[in-house]
């Protein structure tokens, strides 16, 4: 049963521009290490990475808030990763997420990610 949605959309470019100011340790608190170690293998990609994978915190926090009380869940520690076929997934393993889902009741999260242009979105369902 699908128990939340949630969308988000960022633009590459402003991703690329908050990248070029942030020092190490602000991009590490938006980002988790295994995140930004994917990042750095895209070259020249890398803010475009780093714009899905913010779009999808947003999305997965989004499809978890209506199940959860205010302030449970930070969505700066929900990590999202590609698997072996590169399709996305919020790393339910990772401690703060796994308590969230459990909280909310939450089985599983679906994740996609698409970029067009200067685009990047992403899209999740909360299922039960």
């Amino acid at each position: 049963m699908i128990c939340g949605i949630g969308v988000d959309m960022v633009t590459v470019s402003d991703m690329e521009r908050r990248v070029a100011r942030m020092s190490p340790g602000a991009l590490a608190r938006m980002f988790t290490p295994a995140e930004i170690e994917a990042s750095l293998a895209r070259g020249n990609r890398r803010a475009e990475y780093l714009a899905t994978r913010f779009a999808a915190k947003e999305a997965v926090f989004k499809s978890l808030a209506p199940s959860l009380p205010a302030g449970t869940l930070d969505l700066r520690r929900i990590e999202v990763l590609n698997r072996a076929d590169g399709s996305p997934y919020a790393n339910a393993e990772e401690p703060s997420l796994a308590a969230a889902m459990q909280k909310a009741g939450v089985a599983h999260v679906h994740l996609s990610i698409t970029t067009e242009g200067d685009f990047a979105c992403a899209f999740a369902v909360a299922e039960k």
